[in-house]
Parts: structure tokens; sequence; C-alpha cells
């Protein structure tokens, strides 16, 4: 691969977005690894914490301005930077919709080549939040973004879907790629106890572990119903939280409450580097039940390091778990989410070979650095 390809990121780049930060840092990694240059350009409020940034990356932080509470990121001084340093760079990728950075480039008439990676956002339910807001951005600046980009990067047939319906029309390069993760951190996983060790969890309750946002859009709203419904059945389980405020914190922990639900539903807060492995690597049980995603990367992880899932169909990658029996998929409803959990508990030999092929689908398929140099590939196409 040339040397001297340079490529500009636009993203808020920071922990509390969730998925999209790790999706650059992983691709940039491979990117700087084939020789490329790699900028990260992000929006940031006073308090944010960064994203870490991959050894040889650039990053640009431009403040955000008080319109962003109006328009999503919102930077004269993110404008004015792609005014000055905008066209070194050989192609520009925009990840998510939206937001200010997603049409900044095209406001400006970058003459360089454009990808956006819509991140799931045009899903339906995605869609619907916040809708006559989005109606309107979509009427000034953001269908038009799209019809103009070079080259529109989806990860699964559903968003492929949702970008044709939401133009109206067919774009000329749509680019159906998944998302994929370093393998590397899941070879040699930390040995079990993380749980009874460091959280003082009882040893002899299994622990199903939600690693996400607390986002109602990850469907909080039908797991909490779904383990309430099931502690009335069983008493050997612990449902731990693990993930940042993210606009839910306070539903669920009013709900935890009103139901006296303290001893088994636990908020642990974000886990990250090797606590996050730890917590995979001794939870009994994987979930997500999520209303919408792109694709999800919590659920590559869990797969990978053989934590047996129950999952919703909106994952990202539904058909291929399906398809390879890599976990259990249920309707977004708290019945069978809590039925789903219970065949995992009670069926050891169930949850064995579905944590088996999970780790099997995500290694000969999700591999970073296979899915990033195909990303690199159609971005050479998109130069000529």
């Amino acid at each position: 691969m040339s040397q001297s390809l340079r490529i500009l990121h636009i993203c808020a780049y920071t922990w509390d977005i969730g998925g999209p930060p790790k999706v650059i840092y992983d691709n940039a990694v491979v990117q700087l690894a084939n020789g490329a240059e790699v900028t990260i350009l992000t929006p940031i409020s006073e308090g944010q914490k960064l994203y870490p940034v991959p050894d040889g990356a650039q990053i640009v932080c431009c403040k955000r301005h008080g319109l962003a509470r109006i328009w999503a990121e919102f930077s004269p001084e993110l404008y004015q930077w792609l005014k000055k340093h905008g066209e070194k760079f050989d192609v520009i990728h925009i990840h998510g919709i939206w937001h200010f950075g997603s049409v900044a480039p095209f406001l400006l008439n970058l003459k360089v080549v454009k990808c956006i990676t819509v991140h799931g956002l045009l899903d339906p339910w995605a869609y619907r939040n916040g809708y006559w807001k989005k109606r309107i951005f979509r009427w000034l600046f953001q269908k038009n973004a799209l019809q103009k980009a070079e080259m529109i990067h989806v990860f699964n047939a559903d968003e492929y879907r949702d970008v044709t319906n939401f133009i109206g029309e067919s774009h000329p390069n749509i680019v159906m790629i998944p998302n994929g993760i370093d393998l590397k951190p899941f070879e040699n996983l930390p040995d079990k106890g993380y749980f009874a060790q460091e959280l003082g969890f009882s040893g002899d309750k299994k622990v199903i572990l939600f690693l996400s946002r607390i986002n109602i859009k990850k469907g909080l709203d039908l797991l909490l119903p779904a383990v309430r419904d099931l502690a009335k059945e069983r008493e050997d389980f612990i449902l731990a939280l693990a993930g940042p405020d993210d606009g839910y914190l306070e539903a669920t922990q009013d709900f935890i409450k009103q139901h006296q639900a303290e001893s088994y539903i636990k908020w642990i807060g974000m886990k990250t580097g090797q606590e996050k492995l730890a917590a995979f690597a001794d939870a009994d049980i994987f979930v997500l039940p999520s209303h919408s995603e792109g694709f999800s990367i919590a659920t590559l992880e869990a797969l990978v390091s053989g934590t047996p899932s129950v999952l919703s169909d909106k994952v990202g990658f539904a058909d291929n778990i399906i398809a390879t029996e890599s976990a259990i998929i249920v309707d977004l409803d708290s019945d069978s989410i809590k039925n789903g959990i219970n065949r995992l508990l009670d069926d050891t030999e169930l949850a064995n070979k579905i944590a088996k092929n999970g780790q099997h689908l995500v290694r000969t398929q999700y591999d970073i650095r296979v899915v990033g140099k195909r990303i690199m590939n159609e971005f050479f196409k998109i130069m000529k």
C-alpha cells in the first residue's frame, strides 16, 4: 500500500460517545501499520475525557460552541481548522451523521474524497428519536451530504436499505463492510473471580453482565423488568450493569429502588482495559437487548471472550449469529429476554456450545486486521 495516504477521521472522540471512537482507534492502528498518516479531529467540551489515541496518530481538539445544544457538536473552531487544513488530506472519513462535523467538509466544498460511516443512525428506531429535528436537518444538509459523499460505508444489509430509503435513490458507492476488533487482547483473558474478588459479589451467584452505555437505546427498559420477573422465580444470579450514564441511569436506579432489587441488580460503572476483560472472562452470561445498533463492538467482545450471550436482533449481525448458532437471539419484549436468560442459566451444554461458536465466528470473520485493510482498499478506489 502507498506510504502517503493521509486520512482524517472526524468524530466526537471521547469516552462518553460509545462505539465510534473504538472503531476509529482500531482502524487507525491498521492504517498506521500500513503506512498511512492518521489525524483525528474531534469537538470537545470541558470535562470530557478523550479516548486513547493510537501511537503515531495526531489528535486535534476543537471547542464546542454553546449552540451544540441545538446542533450536535457545533464548533466554529472545527470549521476554521477544516477550512485551513482540510485539503491537506487524501480522505476525510466522517463517522456518524446529524452532527456538525458530518456536514462541515461539504459546507466548505473541500476537494477531498469523503467517506461517511453511518454507524446505525438511520435505523428506524434511532431515526424516530428527535424525528422532527432530524427531518429539518435532513432537508437542510444531511441528505445532500450523503448524496455527495464518494463513499458511504455501512455495516450490514439493513443499513444499506436505511441509507437508500433516506436518500430516496440508489447511491453509486455504498460499501458494506462489517465492524471488526483487535483480537489480541482476548487471547489470554484474566482468570475468573473478578466479580467475587473485586466487587464482592457472592461466589455462588451466576453473573449476568450488561456492558454498554446506560441508555434506553440499549434495551434497559426491557431488560430491567425481565430481570425483576426472573428474580421472582430464582435467586441464583446477579445482574451487573457496567457502563457510563448516557441519560438513563436515574431511571435505572429508580427502578431498582422501586422494586427493591438492590440485592440482584447492581450498577458497577464503566469498565475499560483489564477490568473489562476480567468482567467478560468472569461473566456467566452477556446480555444486550438493544433497540438499535450500528454494529455492536461490545457484542463482538463478549463473543470472542467466550461469554454465552443473549441478544436482540438489532446488534448489527444477527443473521450471522443465528446461522452459526453463536448466541440466543430474543424478541424485543421482557418475556423473551427473561426466557433467553433462563435457558442459558439452566442449560450448561447449550451455553458452552454457543460460547464456542461465538468465539469461532468473531475470530474468523471480524478480525480488524482484515476488515481495516478492506476499508483502506476502498479508500484507494475512490481516490482514483
